[in-house]
């Protein structure tokens, strides 16, 4: 009589293959937690002071809460400090109605290169990630992972065509192959290329260097702003 492990025997052990694959999912999500609450505790003076900052740089509020599509098309709050001025919204409409140039820089990736929107203290913050640091929370929540594909918006869905479901597959990260292997001049094309070549050899391993990786990125100060 052919047993179930006979037959996964001859199917190339697809059941040793889940089990092996559940096992790395608690063990990401293991790593996830003890590292975001131990980030959580050691950083919170850090945390405090920034807070303060941007209350004397720009007011309230200090956390930016953006609408992010996660794991299986959920959507889901993620936490940022707030690095752009209260009427960002009114100044980016202007700058694109004005700026044909930038029209085209923000419809072809999103983002704008030396984004006018941004006040001097959020440049800092973004140069060195810092900005970041509340996403500690969302991947305490279970909402993101600390390494994952770069969190987008609704409207982003469009751009990943076919290839959405290799997003969709894992949870949003607060670093990825998309900080470390970025460049200026990187297309959105080759953003969603990042999270498929992070989907197709993902581990635990690559997870360690990527953070290693972003350490250096930080200390280096190698972000756009």
């Amino acid at each position: 009589m052919l047993s179930v492990s006979d037959g996964a025997a001859r199917q190339g052990h697809p059941a040793r293959g889940t089990i092996a694959a559940r096992r790395g999912s608690r063990s990401k999500r293991l790593i996830d937690v003890t590292v975001s609450v131990l980030a959580l505790v050691f950083l919170a003076p850090a945390l405090a002071l920034i807070a303060i900052a941007l209350v004397m740089v720009d007011g309230r509020p200090i956390i930016f809460r953006q609408a992010r599509v996660g794991a299986q098309g959920k959507m889901f709050e993620c936490l940022k400090f707030r690095t752009m001025r209260r009427d960002a919204a009114e100044r980016l409409a202007e700058l694109l109605a004005t700026d044909p140039e930038r029209n085209r820089e923000w419809m072809e990736k999103r983002k704008l290169v030396g984004d006018p929107r941004v006040h001097w203290l959020g440049k800092i913050l973004r140069m060195t990630c810092l900005d970041e640091l509340p996403q500690f929370y969302n991947v305490l929540r279970g909402d993101m992972s600390l390494v994952g594909p770069r969190p987008i918006s609704p409207e982003e869905t469009e751009k990943y065509g076919p290839n959405l479901h290799y997003y969709t597959s894992l949870k949003p990260g607060i670093t990825g192959m998309w900080q470390v292997r970025r460049r200026p001049e990187t297309t959105y094309d080759e953003r969603v290329q990042f999270d498929i070549d992070y989907y197709q050899s993902r581990s635990i391993y690559l997870d360690i260097v990527i953070i290693v990786k972003t350490v250096g990125v930080v200390l280096f100060a190698t972000n756009e702003i």
